[in-house]
């Protein structure tokens, strides 16, 4: 019996101070997570165990508050650039899915000879499933004077559709090429000189005034009051007879080198009637100041978007024209700096 005794006593002993032992442990480490954590353990920095698993909290908090912060200096930077809005705005009507949107936007990618960027939306355009938008892009190809898309713009001139192959031989024509000869050769006579006519077998086409009108107006082989506006153009002359009239002015204004017609034409963009004021964004365009920056920048959010999209163009274009000058204008401040000290 002793010896059956005596081993359970030492056992009670050992368990029971293990038990005393583990409280006073747990007592201290469980006082930090009733009480704020972070009060307590600034004054406990000798003790290392809680400092190495706490701070994994405020790690954990510190991204969040870094993603805060992001949040809210996100909302300064959706704050766009002119630039940048007026990108935005292209890039979206030129891969949407509406065909007006799309043909407007591509044309009037022209205001922007010297982009690499509008080139290549214009190029990529050429193989748009819309036939519309395809004369769009050889025109704006034609007004950019890209002569690296000349190789492109003669692939075009044997496309199925009428229109497209007269837009580029149009472009072609600008940029001195001979091979637009072929398509007016081939309107006038009835064939072409090389290959199979495409554009006289469509004799229905050729013989209707009234599609013959509207090739016109939407290829530059007749009145066109500015770039990009289209069929839509002729609906709106039936309405107003005036508009077509004070938006072939603007157009004529954008070569006026008296400061007054800037004036005119900035005036103008306010204009009740969407062919005057696409008018006279693309003539302030086309005249190259950049202090109408401003005014042509408010009309990139104009209801009409053949307005919208010529008004975005040309807030590219004249950014281009006064980030090209503001080296020259540095170098001539200081030019005049060194004359004063003399």
């Amino acid at each position: 019996m002793r010896t059956a005794t005596l081993p359970r006593i030492p056992a009670f002993v050992l368990v029971a101070s293990c038990l005393l032992f583990a409280q006073q442990q747990s007592t201290t480490p469980a006082s930090p997570p009733q009480t704020s954590a972070p009060a307590q353990e600034q004054p406990t920095n000798p003790s290392a165990p809680p400092p190495t698993n706490e701070p994994a909290h405020p790690t954990t908090v510190q991204p969040q508050a870094s993603e805060s912060g992001q949040q809210s200096t996100a909302t300064p930077k959706a704050r766009k650039s002119p630039k940048a809005e007026a990108w935005q705005i292209l890039d979206a009507a030129c891969t949407g899915d509406r065909t007006i949107a799309r043909a407007t936007a591509i044309r009037v990618l022209g205001l922007m000879p010297d982009d690499a960027k509008a080139r290549r939306l214009a190029e990529k355009a050429l193989a748009d499933d819309k036939p519309e938008v395809r004369s769009a892009a050889a025109a704006a190809l034609g007004d950019m004077k890209s002569r690296t898309s000349i190789p492109k713009l003669k692939e075009a001139l044997d496309d199925d559709d009428p229109s497209v192959a007269l837009a580029a031989a149009h472009s072609l024509e600008l940029m001195h090429d001979d091979s637009a000869y072929e398509v007016y050769y081939e309107v006038l006579t009835g064939e072409r000189k090389a290959g199979k006519g495409l554009i006289a077998s469509q004799t229905s086409f050729l013989k209707d005034p009234k599609k013959m009108a509207q090739l016109g107006f939407e290829e530059g082989l007749g009145f066109i009051p500015f770039a990009g506006i289209g069929w839509g153009a002729i609906k709106a002359i039936r309405k107003d007879d005036s508009s077509p009239v004070r938006a072939a002015a603007a157009k004529v204004l954008a070569k006026d080198p008296d400061p007054a017609a800037t004036k005119a034409l900035a005036d103008a963009v306010g204009d009740k009637s969407w062919l005057v004021r696409a008018a006279a964004l693309e003539a302030l365009a086309k005249r190259g100041d950049p202090s109408v920056l401003d005014t042509v920048q408010l009309s990139m959010s104009d209801e009409k978007d053949a307005v919208k999209y010529t008004a975005a163009a040309g807030v590219l274009r004249l950014m281009a024209i006064k980030e090209s000058r503001l080296p020259v204008m540095k170098g001539k401040n200081k030019e005049n700096e060194k004359k004063r000290k003399k």
